[in-house]
Parts: structure tokens; C-alpha cells; sequence
């Protein structure tokens, strides 16, 4: 690299293109080829169109409470893309892109249908099971990092989480530790600018989230999240720095990556009663899946008829992950399958009670509701 991206002030934004997609720092454009160039922008516009499939599923009742990344594509697949195949990720529960730049398996969809057999699945893709409650994941990040660099892996933590997570004990219990004892783990703030209706602003009196590494005793950088090629170059950098590339110790690193959350917290969730849509629009202007695309028209790399064979092989996986995931019988008896590592005794009277239910009044009887 021509310099350390990392060596910038706290509220010196990264960024590689314009919103138009025109290169504002050479410095920050990754080489990584055409071909990679393009897979990123597939995976991005694969994230949008699975984000839209499964909110339609939800409205139909073929889905549980579902969390939408529209808008946070750029900084979840650029990242991703960064990252060596045996990093582990940790994730909250939106970053959807960072499955899709992983390979997505189709057990996924599993997981927001009810079944745990999502979860499972993606672990064989190296990213730990999502976490609802909000920073709890960030701790055992570290943890796993910490471990990593006792054995003397060459391998990351990267832990993704939301602007509020910043606000919970967990966060800076993570921090604290990571910084304390140099564990290699890439902290990615995804600040989509909302803790669900509580506005970035009145989560901190910081004037970024970056600077909070400081206090930790590591370095913070804020990044444009909805530019996906200066968010893969600053996950690049991070990475080299958290593993310790070049003979120096691993470090731990913050990233903030400033982006916009287009849609609701989750389809349980009403945004018009929080912000404006004048507010909304103006985050679209930067849309991630726009500037990636100008981006690699300038460069010749894309055009209609490529966009539309792009989307017809989108669709047609799409189609085939759904149908696969929706054939997929839940087995009830699973509920208590992972309670405990040893299921203990009162586990099993409640699973033993349970199946006794389902033997005398049938599973039919068990769905209906007054």
C-alpha cells in the first residue's frame, strides 16, 4: 500500500469513490483484479435481492421476525471480501452479505424460520452463530482471538455489531481486553446511523465512534460503509495490523463504518414514526449497489446484458435456497436438543411431558390459536 490507511484522524473518513463512482483516492482502490471486482458487486446485489426475497416472505407468513442490510451491503461484502477463508467471523443479526460473501448455505433461511439447523450450517463457512442480544457476541470474539494467537494461528476475529451495541457493557468489556492483551480481532461497527428509533447522537456524546478505540489503547479508523472497495481496504489493512503481518505483534483494530439502514430495524418495526423520508433519500444517493455499479461501468467491466444475465442467476439461486430451506421438516423435539451440553433432568421431564402432548393431541392441535 502507498500508506497506512489506518493512519488517519478519527473523523478523516475512508473513502475510494464518490457517490457517482468515480475515483476519489487511488490509494484506496484494492488490487484485486476485474474478476473480483465484479463477484463483489454480484455478491452485493445477490444480498439485496435475498434481503427483499425474504422480507416478502415474512409479510406472507412463511418467515419469522426478519432484520433487513439494505444499505449496508457495501461495507458487509466488502469486509468480507478482505478477510482470508479462515477467519472467523462474529456476527449481530443483519449482516446477511457477509453469508452471501461466504457462500451463503442454503440451511440459512433455516435459522429465520425457526430452526437451528441455520446456525449449525454456518459454521462449515467459519462465522459463529448470530446473536440477538445486542454486543453479547463481542466478548467471545475476543476470546477466540485470544485463543488464535496463544496457538500461534495466523487467523482473525472479526466481529461485526451495530452503532448501538457501543452503548452496552459488553462492548467495552471487549475492548478493554482486546486492547489489554493485543488479541488480533477487527472490531467492524456498522453505524447505519439508528439503535433501532434512537438516532447515532444520542448514543454518545463522541463525535465518532472510532476515537473510542483510543481509550483502549488501539487505533480507530471511520470508513465511508457504503463505499465497498475503501471498506475492503481498510478490513485489508486492519487484518494485517490484527495479525501482526510484517514481524510486529497483533494488534487489535476499530472500524466504523458510516452507513445508512434504508429500511425498518426488523419487519416488526415502523421507522416512519422515528425519521423522516427526506432523511432516507438522502442516504440513497450513496447507495452502495449504485456507486459499486457506475464504478465498474466507467471501468468497462459491466453493462445491461451482464446485469441482466447477473440477475436471472440470481434469481434462479434464490429460488432454489428458498425452496430447499421451505422443504426442510422442523422436528418440535429440537427445542430441547441444545439447551445444555448434557440435557439435565428437568430437561428431559419437560421433553418427555412434551412428546407426550404430541402423542395424545397431535401437532395440528398444538398450532391452533383461539
Amino acid at each position: 500500500m502507498a500508506r497506512d490507511v489506518l493512519d488517519r484522524d478519527f473523523d478523516d473518513q475512508a473513502r475510494a469513490l464518490s457517490p457517482d463512482g468515480d475515483i476519489v483516492d487511488p490509494d484506496l482502490v484494492p488490487d484485486i483484479g476485474d474478476e473480483a471486482m465484479v463477484s463483489m458487486y454480484r455478491d452485493m446485489r445477490f444480498a439485496r435481492q435475498f434481503d427483499e426475497r425474504l422480507i416478502s416472505l415474512q409479510r406472507q407468513g412463511r418467515l419469522g421476525t426478519y432484520s433487513s442490510l439494505a444499505g449496508q451491503e457495501g461495507a458487509q461484502v466488502g469486509s468480507t471480501y478482505a478477510l482470508a477463508d479462515d477467519d472467523t467471523i462474529f456476527y449481530q443479526y443483519r449482516e446477511h452479505g457477509a453469508l452471501v460473501a461466504r457462500g451463503l448455505p442454503w440451511e440459512y433461511v433455516c435459522y429465520w424460520m425457526g430452526q437451528e439447523l441455520g446456525n449449525a450450517a454456518i459454521a462449515d463457512v467459519n462465522v459463529f452463530p448470530l446473536n440477538i442480544s445486542i454486543g453479547s457476541h463481542l466478548p467471545h470474539a475476543v476470546g477466540w482471538s485470544w485463543a488464535a494467537k496463544r496457538r500461534g494461528d495466523d487467523r482473525v476475529a472479526v466481529a461485526h455489531f451495530g452503532d448501538g451495541a457501543t452503548s452496552e457493557g459488553d462492548f467495552h468489556e471487549a475492548m478493554n481486553f482486546a486492547g489489554v492483551f493485543e488479541t488480533p480481532t477487527v472490531f467492524v461497527c456498522n453505524n447505519n446511523q439508528w439503535a433501532i428509533s434512537v438516532p447515532r447522537e444520542r448514543q454518545t456524546a463522541s463525535e465518532t465512534l472510532a476515537q473510542k478505540a483510543n481509550a483502549y489503547g488501539f487505533d480507530g479508523v471511520q470508513v465511508d460503509g457504503m463505499d465497498p472497495l475503501a471498506t475492503y481496504t481498510v478490513t485489508e489493512a486492519a487484518r494485517e495490523r490484527a495479525v501482526g503481518a510484517g514481524g510486529n505483534e497483533p494488534e487489535p483494530v476499530f472500524v466504523e463504518a458510516v452507513q445508512y439502514r434504508f429500511g425498518a430495524h426488523t419487519t416488526a418495526d415502523d421507522p416512519d414514526v422515528y425519521r423522516e423520508d427526506a432523511e432516507v433519500e438522502r442516504w440513497r444517493e450513496r447507495d452502495p449497489l449504485d456507486r459499486m455499479e457506475a464504478f465498474l461501468r466507467h471501468c468497462d467491466l459491466l453493462d445491461d446484458e451482464r446485469v441482466a444475465s447477473m440477475d436471472e442467476r440470481i434469481g434462479e439461486r434464490i429460488d432454489e435456497i428458498i425452496e430447499q430451506a421451505e422443504a426442510e421438516a422442523p422436528d418440535p423435539a429440537d427445542l430441547f436438543a441444545d439447551a445444555y451440553a448434557e440435557p439435565t433432568a428437568a430437561v428431559e421431564d419437560q421433553r418427555e411431558s412434551f412428546e407426550a402432548l404430541r402423542e395424545r393431541h397431535g401437532d395440528a392441535a398444538l398450532l391452533e390459536s383461539e
